[in-house]
């Protein structure tokens, strides 16, 4: 039998069955990166003795009884999680020789679970595009056509799930980094609450390793099946061990509703700043039209929504911030000036992106406070609502675009060109309040290309999204391999 498109919760069974080894499945896998891997590139950290050593140790520990999450399932890692023994470079050439000496808490508890880590997956240039290359490793290919990209900054993760390199994965998201990719690709990926999950370890190159919170980014879990995302969610939930002490006790409250029918979602397929397109929107239907089939409360408009113009602007000022911040000065002066220079009634995303570089701390504070009425305005929603159905981005994977001038990239959406970092006004819908959002596969597109869309739950409500997808699945189809 052929384990490779098999989920982790399948495998897991298969092995506690003795219908396979650790060593049998991590031996496919390899074989699989082996002979295709040339083409997607996905895989570009290889660890294939460790993981081998690893799968020899899971199956002694089988045979003694151990039973674990994970024990003897093949995962990978996203390169910019610090992987004890492998280089963590985040793609940036100066650092390319960077070897970290300890493992980050996401890939402790990865191992401790029993996982088998593979390798470690292609990431863009300083986790900063919505593709996936870099000068050290190359270009990563969507594994449904390598004339387009696998989405970032999670892509190489995404191409490797799709393309039977394991059966999970874990990688991060600021900005659309797990959800995209998980969209172009055809998987499943969780956003999770902002701050629920530890990342330290996960850390550009020789930056000191610290329990620092983030202000938008958060580490995830990806995989071919939702109940999988809850099985690693599960894994890599809980406080870091340095904040013990400090941390609240993980205790997320269960999904709101068994049944598709009892759900109340509101969907959405206009965004005020960019227009979707309609393999999108069909995507975004056949969910609607999937939950009203089953029964559910669908809206297309509520009034409790928060402002979705004031959020990706809101979105946009932060996010930028936090990139400015580490601006070298020579870099950072010229924008300032720029910055200056523009009109005060321009309510641009260009504009808001090069306010957002040069924030000073009043205006970071006042975006922050910001910030807070906008989840305030959430929690009022979803006393209403469980979850929103929205695309994560306006079109499927997009063919690969090098351009060094990311203002220079544009989009296409149906035939007309809009700014390349305008199409992340969806993932702000989730990132800016720190809600938790699940990508989930709809289908194909005309051109047979994977479309996914997003279900953002109730702040710490993760496993109501997550259980939201796992009923989907079952109802429209989930994961389809690209072969």
């Amino acid at each position: 039998m052929e384990w490779t498109f098999q989920t982790a919760e399948d495998l897991a069974a298969a092995l506690r069955a003795g219908e396979v080894t650790s060593v049998e499945l991590t031996d496919e896998a390899i074989a699989r990166i082996e002979r295709d891997d040339k083409a997607v590139n996905a895989i570009c950290v290889p660890d294939f003795d460790r993981a081998r050593a690893a799968a020899h140790e899971a199956d002694e520990a089988r045979a003694r009884g151990e039973d674990r999450p994970l024990l003897g399932i093949p995962v990978t890692v996203k390169e910019s999680y610090n992987i004890a023994g492998l280089p963590t470079t985040w793609g940036m050439p100066p650092h390319r020789d960077f070897v970290p000496a300890e493992d980050a808490v996401q890939v402790s508890r990865l191992r401790s679970a029993g996982a088998v880590v593979l390798g470690k997956t292609n990431v863009p240039l300083g986790l900063q595009d919505i593709q996936s290359f870099n000068e050290i490793y190359g270009t990563t290919n969507n594994p449904w056509d390598h004339t387009r990209t696998a989405g970032g900054s999670s892509g190489g993760s995404a191409a490797a799930l799709a393309a039977g390199f394991g059966p999970l994965s874990i990688g991060s998201d600021i900005a659309g980094s797990l959800r995209t990719p998980a969209h172009f690709c055809g998987v499943y990926a969780h956003k999770p609450t902002l701050g629920l999950l530890a990342s330290r370890g996960s850390v550009p190159p020789a930056v000191p390793v610290l329990p620092v919170e983030s202000d938008l980014a958060v580490v995830g879990p990806m995989a071919r099946s939702a109940r999988d995302l809850t099985l690693l969610l599960d894994v890599m939930a809980g406080p870091d061990p340095l904040t013990q002490g400090l941390a609240y006790e993980l205790r997320l409250p269960p999904a709101r509703h068994e049944r598709l029918g009892d759900y109340r979602v509101l969907v959405l397929d206009d965004h005020p700043f960019i227009p979707t397109g309609s393999a999108v929107r069909a995507g975004v239907r056949r969910v609607a039209d999937a939950l009203s089939d089953a029964g559910a409360r669908v809206e297309q408009h509520s009034d409790l929504l928060p402002d979705l113009a004031e959020s990706a602007l809101l979105y946009t000022q932060l996010l930028f911030a936090g990139f400015g911040a580490r601006f070298p000065v020579e870099t950072y002066e010229p924008l300032r000036d720029l910055a200056a220079g523009l009109d005060a009634e321009d309510r641009s995303l260009d504009a808001a992106r090069l306010r957002g570089i040069v924030s000073s701390h009043r205006d970071w504070v006042g975006a922050d406070a910001r910030r807070e009425f906008h989840r305030q305005g959430w929690r009022r929603f979803f006393a209403e609502f469980d979850a929103v159905v929205c695309p994560i981005t306006p079109t499927p994977a997009f063919p690969h675009d090098h351009n060094p001038d990311g203002s220079a990239r544009r989009i296409d959406i149906d035939g007309v060109e809009y700014p390349y970092w305008d199409q992340l006004g969806w993932a702000g819908v989730a990132t800016m309040p720190g809600l938790p959002a699940t990508a989930v596969p709809t289908g194909l597109s005309a051109e047979g290309l994977p479309v996914g869309v997003q279900l953002v739950g109730p702040m710490y409500e993760d496993r109501t999204p997550l259980r939201l997808a796992e009923l989907l699945e079952e109802k429209i189809g989930g994961f389809r391999s690209p072969k």
